[in-house]
């Protein structure tokens, strides 16, 4: 394609404004259009940052409709998947009237198996509950009626609801070719559709998963593609770390234990005392857990393998552990072949004996019982990596066992083929211009880099006020101190408000402040209910403040006077409990390293101009961020920080803060006529 096509596509009286009302062509869009064309046709890297109201989504649809090849789209969360299928792609497709076949395609868990579902209906005892009752009435009805087994396209049954867990398939219990219902599989469907059409809508979780598989030598998850385009692409080295680690859970152990317990009764009564083989693998599950107990008083609740406390009363836990899941893989190893159930416990419970094993590998000496029979690890086998963490994380009901990659580039990079193009794009990719970080995690250090600045009028449209005489976050009273300076905002502005803190426990101090000053606003509390119903709420119910933390700091877009203010209670820097963050940082101080430079910082930077970025949405947006962290201006680094922000006005002055929602709630009522 001609870089004059794409501009003749973009332009004023172009297909796009044809097909949009309020259409205006964006130099940058253009632009960035014809970079990721030119990645396209070269078969080469790009990692593009486009500004907030650049238009990316379309900026990369349109060179990927027009290219010719096949097309894998990546995206952050299941959430703007469904979004880019449903709305923009068919948007865009009528606006081009192209002929491209479009398929969308999720993880197993999405889908609804026949098999479960009625494995699940003939045993009365699964259900724990009324509502389940129900709600396994209305997903037997879905799979009926739909064409996909999409189980967000049932929104009855909430997507966080338990029997979701029971009426999906998981790797390890999938029966496959062998299974009675394969014909009408959900997933196989929706693999085949991937695979025959032009450009397949994928998200990052998938996209890795499929990566660690093929690591371990399976490839059946994603089809072969010419062009990969990641949006969203700063959440990439996050989801890398995960899905190339590994992760055992004592529920797993204990679903293992009731599963081969009712697929032995039913299927091969007479070989052996069933109910006796569940109850010891349950009680050393259990053993485990009491063992890992200590834990439970360390910061997070997490402890590496090397500082795990009674470490001789948790190793020996877990090899009783692993005895008695040798005993069980022996019990159902021996009857695999007289059922399908049997066989999925038994491929369940050798596959979790494996990871375990794994994880304990090197032992506390040092010795590898795997070194000399193992070929380099594979991903998901990070716990026996040199450039590895182990941990343990013990909660109420639960012990997890996780291990993960200190570094992720080495797998990531080398998953490109030579003869793919890749796009990587997002508003968040650079800390002030400079993309070495994100390159850096992902092994991406040849590769083309290109920005684009956004197109709205920040210093008219957003005020950055850090107020003064905040003590540091580290204070007792620091949440005390910035609800006072956060209260006059709140007071005198009408629109909605974001505060996003660092942390879980800020959310409830910071809630529970601005309800004992009487605020008289819907305050709305992450945790009180699903992310959805809130986000629902916050845009429906007028001057509404919204008090969350992690997941709350991105993919939020609320335009309009239901979102004027955003507050920002500390610098995000990560939290030092978590064993991944540390072991990396402890590898770069050993290498020579300035962790908090190399690392720390830039991290930060990225998620702030995240948290950030939910102010102004589009050209008509307007409002307030304040940044209740003195360190951002007091401390040298600090320029870092607010220079990487979009470039808001700027002030330390409550009153000019104050005098600043007054003038534009003053425009906002004039414009409407009030």
């Amino acid at each position: 394609m001609l870089l004059q096509e794409l501009s003749d596509i973009f332009s004023a009286d172009g297909p796009l404004a044809a097909a949009v009302p309020d259409y205006r062509p964006r130099q940058s869009q253009i632009e960035m259009a014809q970079a990721i064309e030119a990645a396209l046709q070269n078969r080469s890297t790009l990692v593009a940052e486009a500004g907030t109201g650049t238009g990316k989504t379309w900026a990369y649809l349109v060179p990927a409709f027009m290219g010719g090849g096949k097309v894998l789209v990546s995206t952050g969360t299941r959430t703007l998947q469904d979004q880019l299928f449903r709305r923009d792609v068919p948007r865009l497709r009528a606006a081009l009237a192209l002929p491209i076949t479009v398929a969308l395609l999720k993880g197993r868990g999405n889908y609804v198996c026949h098999y479960h579902l009625e494995r699940l209906a003939g045993d009365e005892r699964a259900l724990k509950s009324r509502a389940e009752m129900a709600q396994l009435r209305h997903i037997q009805v879905f799979a009926q009626q739909s064409k996909t087994g999409d189980r967000a396209d049932l929104a009855q049954v909430p997507e966080e609801a338990d029997i979701w867990n029971r009426v999906t398939s998981t790797r390890e219990n999938c029966l496959g070719q062998e299974c009675p219902r394969v014909r009408d599989c959900f997933l196989m469907k929706a693999r085949r559709q991937a695979q025959d059409a032009d450009l397949v809508v994928v998200n990052h979780a998938l996209f890795m998963a499929d990566l660690a598989l093929r690591e371990e030598g399976i490839t059946d998850l994603l089809p072969a593609v010419d062009a990969v385009i990641f949006d969203e692409a700063h959440q990439l080295p996050d989801i890398a770390t995960r899905f190339l680690g590994s992760s055992v859970s004592s529920s797993q152990l204990l679903e293992l234990a009731r599963s081969m317990e009712a697929a032995g009764l039913a299927q091969a009564r007479e070989a052996t005392n069933w109910s006796e083989a569940g109850k010891r693998l349950e009680q050393a599950a259990r053993e485990l857990r009491l063992a890992a107990a200590p834990i439970d008083k360390l910061p997070g609740r997490k402890a590496t393998f090397e500082a795990i406390p009674e470490p001789e009363t948790f190793d020996r836990a877990l090899a009783e552990l692993l005895a008695e899941l040798d005993k069980c893989a022996a019990l159902l190893g021996a009857v695999a072949e007289k059922h399908p159930d049997l066989a999925a416990a038994a491929k369940t419970c050798v596959d979790l004996r494996a990871r375990l094993f794994l994880w304990s590998q090197p032992d506390r000496q040092g010795h590898n019982a795997l070194a000399a029979v193992q070929a380099p690890a594979q991903a998901g086998e990070a716990g026996t990596e040199a450039g590895a963490v182990r941990w343990v994380e013990h909660g109420l009901h639960h012990v997890r066992l996780h291990s993960a990659p200190l570094s992720v580039a080495q797998v990531f990079s080398r998953c490109r083929n030579p003869d793919q193009a890749w796009v990587l794009t997002s508003a968040t990719l650079s800390v002030h211009g400079d993309f070495g970080h994100f390159q850096r995690q992902l092994g991406l250090g040849g590769a083309a880099t290109q920005r684009w600045e956004s197109p709205f009028d920040y210093p008219r449209q957003g005020l950055l006020f850090v107020p003064r005489g905040l003590p540091l976050p580290s204070d007792r009273q620091f949440n005390e101190r910035f609800v006072e300076a956060l209260l006059p905002l709140l007071q005198a502005g009408s629109g909605g408000a974001l505060v996003l803190c660092t942390t879980l426990r800020s959310v409830d101090r910071i809630a529970e402040l601005l309800q004992e000053h009487g605020l008289q606003r819907p305050i709305l509390r992450q945790g009180d209910y699903s992310r959805r119903i809130l986000l629902e709420r916050f845009r429906s119910e007028k001057g509404a403040v919204l008090v969350g933390s992690a997941s709350f700091w991105e993919g939020i877009d609320v335009p309009g006077d239901a979102l004027t203010l955003v507050a920002i209670d500390k610098l995000p820097f990560a939290p030092p409990d978590d064993p991944v963050l540390e072991a990396r940082l402890k590898r770069c101080r050993e290498q020579g390293g300035n962790p908090f430079m190399e690392y720390q910082l830039p991290e930060a930077a990225i998620a702030l101009k995240q948290g950030a970025g939910r102010l102004i949405r589009s050209e008509a947006d307007w409002g307030v961020l304040l940044v209740g962290d003195v360190r951002m201006v007091d401390k040298p680094y600090g320029k870092l920080l607010w220079r990487g922000l979009p470039a808001f006005a700027r002030t330390r002055e409550p009153a000019e803060a104050l005098a600043f929602l007054a003038a534009r709630q003053g425009r906002q009522h004039e414009v409407q006529g009030v």
